[in-house]
């Protein structure tokens, strides 16, 4: 299961074959069943985890109750509540698996030891971090600028697996709109 995340790590900064067994200690593989929530609001974080296979979405409860999808994730990317996860603190969200999945896993303190321990990875960490944040602005801004077409059709070209393989009801939530507007914008796309 660590060959995705050894060859993403390798794609862009060099590993010796000490990080390379290091990282297989520090990521510990787990598999999750659909629908299964991973990590909860109300709770610091404990891991941080790379999707190996599968779907996993960030979620919180708007003042009326209603799930919001902040962010969904498909192989191979990282995902947690990040701040909360960095700063050891509390989340308001909740980490759910959409679909059956493969992850790795990593610590806080294992993540640190690593970063410490290994050149390659604090470079690679430090590179998913900026990569994190360009996505996050980019988003914002997306959200405030395109039309929720836009962001339909922005999605079905740059993640058409995710329109596969994830329910509408987060596809919506995750677009800014409601199911009855995104269910609209695919009936006069396919017109």
């Amino acid at each position: 299961m660590h060959d995705q995340l050894i060859h993403l790590i390798r794609q862009n900064v060099a590993l010796s074959d000490v990080e390379k067994d290091m990282c297989v200690q520090f990521f510990e593989p787990v598999l999750y069943p659909k629908n299964r929530i991973i990590e909860e609001e109300g709770k610091i974080p404990c891991y941080l985890y790379f999707v190996v296979s599968g779907f996993v979405r960030l979620f919180h409860y708007n003042d009326k109750g209603e799930e919001v999808t902040t962010h969904i994730n498909c192989p191979p990317g990282f995902i947690t509540s990040y701040s909360n996860f960095v700063s050891q603190s509390k989340s308001d969200e909740n980490l759910e698996c959409i679909t059956a999945c493969e992850l790795l896993r990593i610590t806080k303190p294992d993540l640190d030891l690593l970063i410490q321990q290994s050149p390659a990875f604090k470079d690679f960490s430090l590179l998913v971090f900026q990569q994190a944040l360009t996505y996050n602005e980019k988003r914002s801004k997306e959200l405030a600028t395109l039309s929720a077409e836009q962001r339909y059709l922005k999605l079905m070209n740059e993640h058409p697996d995710v329109l596969q393989h994830v329910p509408m009801q987060y596809i919506a939530s995750f677009l800014g709109m409601n199911p009855k507007s995104l269910s609209r914008i695919r009936k006069q796309i396919i017109r």
